[in-house]
């Protein structure tokens, strides 16, 4: 059992920056696609950002791409969430994700594992 914990949210002015990460507990950590997912209050989960396991290939929603940037330190079995130019709309809680294949995938379904998740709050 893969165990993913997430820190780094908080609450941010609009335009401000925070960094989210996910530690995971896996040995095989290199191994494994991940991503993050968001949830606002009174919406579903959606897609944010994924990356492969080596983190040369990357995907983004289109409401973050250009403000996000994700990436991975396999050495420390680490994922990153870089959140820049923040907007109202980006509070949400934010979910870490790993799939036990090597390649990402934008659907929930796909996804094997996630954290408990870390609030994030964007003030206007």
């Amino acid at each position: 059992q893969v165990q993913l914990v997430e820190s780094g949210g908080g609450l941010v002015q609009a335009g401000g920056s925070l960094r989210l990460s996910c530690v995971a507990s896996a040995r095989t950590f290199s191994n494994y696609a991940m991503g993050w997912f968001r949830q606002a209050p009174g919406k579903g989960r959606e897609f944010v950002a994924t990356i492969n396991w080596t983190g040369d290939s990357t995907l983004y929603a289109d409401s973050v791409k250009g403000r996000f940037t994700i990436s991975r330190d396999n050495a420390k079995n680490t994922m990153y969430l870089q959140m820049a130019n923040l907007k109202s709309e980006d509070t949400a809680v934010y979910y870490c994700v790993a799939r036990r294949r090597r390649f990402w995938s934008t659907l929930q379904s796909d996804y094997d594992y996630w954290g408990q998740g870390t609030q994030v709050t964007v003030s206007s």
